[in-house]
């Protein structure tokens, strides 16, 4: 089994300027309700470091959490469905944008996709912004362990 790895939850920041130094950082993003907290959670081999839901839109601000070594893992607000309003909706993709855009530490984003789901043009217009800023990424599937076998192939060929 792999190591887990040691991470504290260290803040919740309404903007990027609110955030720890850090001496590398990685983001995960992705759609609402596939799987963020989850994912930090599993990486940190704990259940509840971090706050998860079957709620959209649960995760408002930026949520910092960090290694011994200072290195800091983010969990960035979803896009998507949530229900909030438009306008507080809108406010998240800005502090995510932002964040993405600016935060000097950040080496690499986790894009995360629901593998049960395949992606979303949601999903897709994210790709496509990530390329247009020239930032390092990564498309992680989430919850393909619901992909019927049958169909596991062909979600991964979607995915890829």
């Amino acid at each position: 089994m792999p190591t887990a790895l040691d991470l504290t939850f260290t803040c919740s920041a309404a903007d990027v300027d609110q955030l720890p130094p850090s001496p590398a950082e990685v983001a995960v993003a992705g759609r609402s309700n596939v799987g963020k907290s989850t994912v930090v959670n599993a990486l940190a081999g704990a259940s509840k470091l971090a706050r998860t839901s079957k709620t959209p839109g649960r995760t408002q601000l930026l949520n910092c959490f960090t290694t011994p070594s200072g290195a800091t893992l983010v969990d960035l607000p979803g896009f998507g469905y949530a229900k909030v309003s438009a306008t507080e909706r809108a406010a998240w993709r800005r502090r995510t944008e932002r964040y993405l855009v600016t935060r000097e530490p950040l080496v690499c984003t986790l894009l995360l996709v629901d593998g049960e789901v395949g992606p979303t043009s949601l999903d897709r217009e994210m790709l496509t912004w990530l390329r247009s800023h020239d930032l390092a990424f990564r498309v992680v599937a989430t919850k393909h362990d619901k992909v019927r076998s049958s169909r596991r192939d062909r979600r991964r060929r979607e995915l890829a």
